[in-house]
Parts: C-alpha cells; sequence; structure tokens
C-alpha cells in the first residue's frame, strides 16, 4: 500500500493518483492507518474514512510549506474546515471530517508528533439531527406485497431482492450488515440471522415468517446466480459475487417507487423497523439491541415515538394520569 518516493511517502492503494507528501506527514498517516486498524480494530470502512480525512488534512498543510505534524496549527484546521464548508459539503461531512482530525491530532499528540493538540479547540457544526423517512405501517405492508408480486414470475433478482427488503425492514440490520451475512449465518429454523456491526462487534437478531419464506426462496434459487466468486454470501449480485451496498439501495429505491409510496433507501427501511417495534410497545433498550448501537443515547436519537404511544402508555402506567370524579 505504500510506496517510498526519493523523501516522501505516497500513502494510498493507487498512489499514482494522487500527490505526494512530505516524509514526516506521510509517515504520520501510514502509522495512524496501522494504529486504527491493528491497535483499534477498526473496520475497513472506518479506517479508509479516517485515514482519507487526515490524509485531506495533510496534503492541505504540504500545500503551504508544512512537512510535519508538528506545524498543524488550530489556524490551519479551521482554514481547512472553511475550504470544505466552501466547496459545498454538507454540515454532517464537515462534522464527520472535523471529527476525523481531531482523532488524528490526537493520536499525533499522544506519539509525540505535536507538542500540543490544536484539535481539542477545533469546532465544527452540529450534524444536525435529521430523522429519515419513516413509512408507516399499511406503506411497508405494500412495499412487501409489491416485492412479492414482482417476485411471482421466479426471476433469481426478484426473489433476491424480495428476500432483501423482507429482512432489512424485518430485522432492521444495515445494508453493509446485510452484504456482508454469510449462508451459514442465517438459521431458518430459529428464524434468526447473525450480523457484524460496527466495531466487528456481532449480534444475533431475529426476524419473521415472512421474511423466513422470502429468505428460503431465495436460498432455492441461489445457484442460479452463482458463480465462481460467490463463495459463502448469502446474498449475490448478478454477476454471482457478493452484493455490494450500491446495488442493494438501487434495489429498494425501485421496489419502493413501484409500490406507490415515497422512495426510501435501506436506512429509511431500518428507521422504519425500529419505529413500529417502537409504536408496538418495545422498550427503547430491546430497540438497542436489534439495531446494534453502543450507546442508548444513539437508540434515543435514532428512533421516535408517536404521540399516540406515548399518550397511551401514560395512561396505562402513571397512578394520576386520569381524573377521578369521586
Amino acid at each position: 500500500m505504500f510506496e517510498k518516493c526519493c523523501d516522501h511517502v505516497i500513502v494510498s492503494a493507487t498512489p499514482d493518483k494522487l500527490p505526494e507528501l512530505p516524509a514526516g506527514l506521510a509517515d504520520a498517516c501510514s502509522s495512524f492507518e496501522s494504529y486504527l486498524r491493528d491497535e483499534r480494530g477498526r473496520s475497513a470502512h472506518t479506517v479508509r474514512a479516517y485515514v482519507g480525512d487526515a490524509r485531506s488534512l495533510c496534503e492541505f498543510a504540504a500545500a503551504r510549506e508544512i512537512d510535519s505534524p508538528d506545524g498543524i496549527s488550530l489556524a490551519l484546521l479551521r482554514n481547512w474546515l472553511a475550504t470544505l464548508t466552501r466547496d459545498g459539503r454538507s454540515r454532517a461531512t464537515v462534522a464527520r471530517r472535523a471529527a476525523s482530525v481531531r482523532a488524528f491530532t490526537a493520536w499525533c499528540t499522544r506519539r509525540g508528533l505535536m507538542a500540543t493538540d490544536p484539535g481539542e479547540r477545533l469546532a465544527s457544526p452540529k450534524a444536525g439531527t435529521h430523522l429519515p423517512t419513516v413509512l408507516d405501517q399499511s406503506a411497508a405492508v405494500r412495499v412487501m406485497e409489491h416485492a412479492a408480486v414482482a417476485s411471482d414470475d421466479g426471476s433469481p433478482v426478484a426473489v433476491r431482492d424480495r428476500a432483501i427488503i423482507e429482512l432489512l425492514y424485518a430485522t432492521g440490520i444495515r445494508v453493509s450488515e446485510l452484504c456482508a451475512i454469510d449462508i451459514r449465518d442465517l438459521d431458518l429454523d430459529r428464524r434468526t440471522v447473525r450480523v457484524t456491526g460496527k466495531g466487528d462487534k456481532q449480534r444475533v437478531v431475529p426476524f419473521g415468517l415472512p421474511a423466513s419464506r422470502a429468505v428460503t426462496d431465495w436460498l432455492a434459487v441461489r445457484a442460479d446466480l452463482e458463480g465462481s466468486r460467490s463463495g459463502q454470501a448469502a446474498f449475490l449480485g448478478a454477476r454471482g459475487g457478493r452484493i455490494d451496498p450500491r446495488t442493494v439501495r438501487e434495489s429498494v429505491h425501485r421496489l419502493t417507487s413501484q409500490a406507490g409510496v415515497a422512495s426510501v433507501s435501506p436506512h429509511a427501511l431500518r428507521h422504519s423497523a425500529a419505529t413500529h417495534v417502537l409504536e408496538g410497545g418495545a422498550d427503547l433498550r430491546a430497540v438497542q439491541e436489534l439495531l446494534g448501537h453502543s450507546s442508548l443515547a444513539t437508540t434515543q436519537r435514532y428512533t421516535h415515538v408517536s404521540v399516540e404511544r406515548l399518550r397511551t402508555t401514560f395512561v396505562q402506567a402513571h397512578p394520576r394520569s386520569v381524573k377521578s370524579d369521586d
């Protein structure tokens, strides 16, 4: 992954496409990547995002004739963030990148590459608490019914897409988690699936009979798409390899649009599943386990409960919820 060129190092899987960095900055990026991957055990996606943001900052610094992490100041960090804002990056993206470089500068300080940590005083815009579109329960039923009808012709792709959308809604798992499922992770007798979430944490998530039937139908025709690259992947792309998140998103968008409801993403199905489980009376901590959140605060931001359910719970639980005429 790393190639040396004179006194510079290029940090990339495709080094010829990236500008060279001074050795001090390049070594810091390389070591930061190793730290995240080997010491912290972060996922490949997280490592790629954090190192990419650190690399972007270092390229910004190098363009201003800074050749080591110790030359990165708070003013430079603020200027770097300002360029992202001017380039039209969303508040969520800017906030995420600010978090990445704060992690980078904190690590550099611990390693002695910086005398003080400028990232400690770096403010960034709040990402906001906008919630994705949530299907109401009747709309979710229409989507599942449409997916079933669309798969009646026996097309392997249509049968697969029905299984995917049923499983996403039934479990609330992330699209990345669904793509990573192997056949051995599915227990159709117990109607559970083992998934690996953020931080490589595994959890077992239950699903209902409709999803079980859809997955069973898919596994019966999976061989029609199977190829040399299939391995044990539960869900396959049209060319036989493990399905990718982009294909899943396209399938979900298409099925929801065809069903005559708002075109939504897999993430919206995840949010819909959590909301419907909460509306059905589930405990918030149970939903936390379902979604694989490490913090209950994340679940509280991610889900919302209808006013009707809150009112019903209050009337049932509070001793003075109903005014007595006695």
